[in-house]
């Protein structure tokens, strides 16, 4: 199978390292630094037990130079997912599939807009990574990764999308197919409004978040609107409480700098239109209250903007930022 990766960042990484001695993979992105590094030096991966492994992937800037793919596995920030649907457009023939493995909401309808709801499929994985360098990841975590056989799909891509489970199963990935991946995206989502702006702001690893009763305590709350505007639009989130999970993923997660931690680090712009503002623009429509999901879109809108409200670690400088919002 010949499988196209649209992102060259820590997970697109992490992807293709463990894809290529079961595929024909190659890796398409624009970052200079990175596209320098691994062609030149190949990928040096960190593993969660220490151990490093090296790999020469092949990578590519231009969808011309890759050739033609069977899947294509989307793994860019979300405000890049449309231009990684036409990237897609020119990669996939008629029966080829795209995978999105994206962080936020919206990014399987923006690559329908595209390529038609017959060949874009919705992935949620708890993988993690982390780039310590050009060319250096860190495989920060194992979790599950879970594929969502559509009913959209056509028979062609539900072939390929079983093919591709198979696949990672091969890659050491644990990989189950579901009828329904919406309501994991949206636990998925609970975490990620939970943690990463909170870890971005600051500028801490996700285990810091849990040695402050406070901080725990906004999670909570930020997990907790995720879900009444899940339930709101009658999609049901895997079982459990919504901050327990948060918590959890932040306890599985501890050493983990998240990715939006580091597009600040990098002075990039971050996923938190995606995340937390998705959440705040659902929960408008569906009549649902997210004042500490608004609250933290609008104080990492600062951070991009280079005006952070809070200086790094300064716990009590950003609950008294989010007191009202708690109220």
């Amino acid at each position: 199978m010949r499988v196209a990766i649209l992102g060259i960042g820590a997970l697109g990484c992490l992807l293709g390292a463990h894809l290529e001695p079961v595929a024909d993979v190659v890796l398409l992105g624009h970052w200079p630094a990175q596209l320098a590094a691994l062609r030149r030096d190949g990928l040096r991966l960190e593993h969660p037990d220490g151990r490093h492994s090296h790999h020469r992937l092949a990578v590519a800037d231009d969808p011309a130079a890759a050739g033609r793919a069977n899947v294509v596995l989307v793994a860019v920030k979300s405000r890049q997912t449309p231009d990684a649907a036409r990237a897609a457009e020119r990669l996939l023939g008629p029966d080829g599939l795209a995978l999105t493995l994206q962080n936020g909401l919206n990014n399987r309808a923006a690559l329908r807009a595209v390529l038609g709801e017959a060949r874009v499929a919705l992935g949620v994985t708890a993988q993690g990574a982390t780039t310590l360098a050009p060319g250096v990841v860190r495989h920060a975590g194992h979790g599950p990764t879970y594929l969502g056989r559509d009913a959209a799909l056509g028979p062609a891509q539900r072939d390929c999308l079983s093919e591709i489970a198979t696949l990672f199963g091969r890659a050491g990935f644990e990989t189950a197919l579901v009828d329904d991946a919406d309501g994991l995206a949206w636990g998925k989502l609970v975490a990620n409004a939970a943690i990463n702006p909170l870890t971005a702001l600051l500028r801490v690893p996700n285990g810091f978040l849990l040695e402050h009763a406070a901080l725990v305590a906004i999670m909570r709350q930020t997990a907790a609107e995720v879900a009444a505007v899940a339930e709101r639009q009658g999609i049901a989130l895997p079982e459990g409480d919504a901050g327990e999970r948060a918590i959890a993923v932040a306890r599985g997660t501890a050493a983990n700098r998240s990715s939006m931690l580091q597009d600040v680090e990098r002075g990039t712009l971050t996923e938190i239109d995606a995340i937390c503002g998705a959440v705040v623009r659902a929960g408008r429509a569906a009549g649902v209250a997210t004042p500490l999901n608004s609250r933290l879109a609008s104080l990492v809108a600062q951070v991009e903007s280079g005006n952070p409200p809070v200086a790094p670690g300064d716990v009590a400088g950003l609950i008294r930022q989010l007191d009202p919002a708690m109220r």
